[in-house]
């Protein structure tokens, strides 16, 4: 049987453009079930090793922040490491035109912008972590620190549990 080829999104390009070295594992999506939880199982990661990605809100500025599947975004602690009195949540019909993504697919590489990225200080107790490659589908599995370094992130206390 043939290898299937994995076409590569704007993601993998801004680590290959780094010299970044990645894998990539891919799992089934429905298109109406975003859950996490499921993209871990399916790609046989633990749940504290697989990261979404959220993006929040002030006024006037967006802030993207990666957290374990199995948690919760603690918007708080977020808010006071960004320097904003509070953020919420964007509305889901917006994040395709602030970041050139569709929900479920959401990457924190090679958004339409260059957003303020914070990553859940839990991602250092990991050597590699797995993100959205860009698309539903796929993830992308690569070292904690060449990912904090590639997207300038800071890390922090950002979770709680669900």
């Amino acid at each position: 049987m043939a290898k299937k080829t994995i076409k590569k999104t704007n993601a993998m390009r801004t680590l290959d453009n780094l010299g970044i070295n990645y894998e990539i594992f891919t799992y089934h999506c429905d298109n109406e079930n975003f859950d996490g939880k499921l993209v871990a199982d399916q790609v046989g990661l633990p749940y504290t090793q697989v990261f979404k990605t959220l993006v929040t809100s002030s006024d006037n500025e967006i802030f993207v922040c990666m957290i374990p599947v199995d948690c919760k975004l603690d918007l708080k602690a977020l808010a006071t490491a960004a320097g904003q009195k509070r953020l919420e949540m964007i509305a889901v019909t917006n994040l395709t035109a602030l970041t050139g993504y569709l929900r479920g697919g959401c990457s924190p590489l090679a958004m339409k912008k260059e957003y303020p990225i914070f990553i859940d200080a839990s991602a250092l107790l990991q050597d590699r972590i797995a993100i959205s490659a860009g698309v539903r589908g796929q993830q992308i599995f690569l070292a904690t620190n060449d990912l904090i370094g590639a997207t300038k992130a800071r890390t922090g206390k950002f979770s709680l549990p669900e």
